[in-house]
């Protein structure tokens, strides 16, 4: 089958072809989803920007994971509304805006280990860590993740951009990934391939590796101190980061780093749903519940709400 002239392509998702009765359970979960995480997620932003209390440097980080995790979950008013349209429809240009999506997604595997980085200051390091992780340092270490992100959805987005569709136009997703795009493709896309999973590779492993590292020294320090109340503080610095280390990294290592060979449209799905829905709407919860810092921040804006 010949390819086609890119302008004029237009795509359809398949989506979850289920049941009346169970798209309709699916698109109410989905959106529930979707609100609580933008709104969790908004609700962390304006209380780390409001309260002096909350202005270190682990909060300067969690208020930009926060703006990730909603913007990662921008594909999904799309998905909500291809539940009950009749046109599920997107151009080639519209599916290229997965060049954003590719930008927070990689951008927040290196914020995740900017942040394993600051605890591990925090812990093995306390004596020098206000004197390294200062505002300019900070921000400079968060332009680093933007600009990691950004060159990296450059590179993926600008081979893809080359390939020519097949007369095949039906994409078995829910949004434009990277994955769906490769498989549809009538040209050779072994080069679009190799970076992407190379890329891939790099993106994840490598932060996952100063992650372990970091926290392998954590740990070792942790062991030093005398007694369990010591340890047990010390610990519950970094416990937050390290469960939404360990849900972010497990789906998206499963998404996105094996060959095409491996590709399996309902696994990847799943996997893309856990990521993108599921991964991000705990997160503030998780922040929430397991820091007092924030939790006193949240019950003194709740209170003086109620007295005004």
């Amino acid at each position: 089958m010949g390819g086609r002239n890119e302008t004029n392509v237009m795509f359809i998702f398949l989506g979850f072809p289920t049941t009346a009765e169970l798209q309709l359970l699916l698109f109410s979960a989905l959106l529930l989803a979707y609100l609580l995480t933008v709104l969790e997620n908004l609700r962390i932003i304006l209380i780390i920007q409001t309260n002096h209390s909350l202005q270190n440097p682990i909060y300067f980080f969690l208020r930009n994971l926060s703006f990730l995790e909603i913007s990662i979950s921008v594909i999904e008013p799309k998905t909500l509304i291809d539940f009950f349209s009749q046109d599920k429809h997107i151009s080639f240009q519209g599916c290229m805006t997965l060049y954003f999506f590719v930008t927070f997604v990689c951008t927040e595997y290196i914020l995740l280990d900017v942040m394993a980085y600051d605890r591990f200051l925090a812990i093995c390091k306390p004596l020098q860590y206000s004197l390294i992780m200062n505002h300019q340092f900070c921000a400079q270490l968060t332009r680093g993740c933007w600009m990691c992100g950004l060159i990296t959805s450059s590179i993926k987005l600008s081979f893809i951009a080359q390939l020519s569709s097949c007369d095949v136009d039906k994409i078995n997703h829910y949004f434009c990934d990277i994955s769906p795009l490769l498989n549809i493709s009538c040209s050779d896309s072994f080069s679009a391939e190799l970076v992407d999973f190379i890329l891939a590779l790099i993106v994840i492993m490598v932060p996952l590796c100063t992650v372990v590292i970091s926290y392998i020294c954590i740990i070792f320090t942790m062991l030093k101190i005398p007694s369990s109340q010591g340890r047990q503080k010390a610990f519950s610095t970094c416990s937050s980061h390290l469960t939404v280390v360990i849900f972010f990294y497990s789906t998206t290592l499963s998404t996105y780093a094996h060959p095409k060979v491996m590709y399996t449209y309902s696994a990847n799905k799943l996997l893309s749903v856990l990521y993108t829905v599921v991964v991000p709407l705990p997160n503030p919860l998780i922040y929430c519940l397991r820091n007092k810092e924030v939790r006193f921040a949240l019950s003194k804006t709740f209170t003086c709400t109620r007295h005004t």
